[in-house]
């Protein structure tokens, strides 16, 4: 399917719906990140909603996935010291008081996800705010079961 086209966007859209992040593939072994993500320019997009796909390699299969964001066009952009992929990340807020300055707490989340069964498995999470990022990936590991490896599909849709 391809994107809503808005008659008042200055540009064009620099995607096609259905993107793919991960072809269906076995995850590398000993629980390796993938080596080169699927990198997409979203430029434009506003939502990302990832449809995710595994079938386990053996008994306890799971496996781990990070999104990666770039708000850089192209890796010449990124200044001297920064980083040109960067991941997302999980916000808790602390608790408010009144007259005491609070510490919220923020990690880069990575989510990880068990099999329940030999079938193949697949599940959707909750949509991927894009605004002001340019460029997104996402890899993926094996971490249940290393030394069987499952099969993992990463496939999203870009909202405009």
């Amino acid at each position: 399917m391809s994107p809503n086209i808005n008659f008042w966007q200055t540009h064009p859209i620099a995607w096609v719906n259905p993107v793919i992040f991960r072809a269906s593939a076995i995850l590398l072994p000993a629980g390796a990140w993938d080596a080169a993500p699927t990198e997409q320019n979203v430029a434009g997009g506003s939502k990302l909603r990832l449809s995710l796909t595994y079938t386990r390699g053996g008994a306890a299969g799971a496996f781990e996935f990070q999104v990666e964001g770039s708000i850089y066009s192209v890796a010449a952009n990124v200044p001297a010291g920064a980083s040109e992929w960067v991941t997302q990340a999980l916000y808790e807020p602390g608790i408010l008081a009144a007259g005491v300055d609070e510490v919220s707490l923020m990690q880069r989340e990575s989510v990880s996800y068990t099999a329940t069964g030999a079938a193949l498995e697949d599940f959707f999470p909750t949509p991927i705010d894009l605004a002001g990022l340019e460029r997104v990936r996402v890899r993926a590991r094996e971490t249940g079961n290393v030394g069987a490896p499952g099969t993992l599909s990463v496939v999203a849709e870009v909202q405009p």
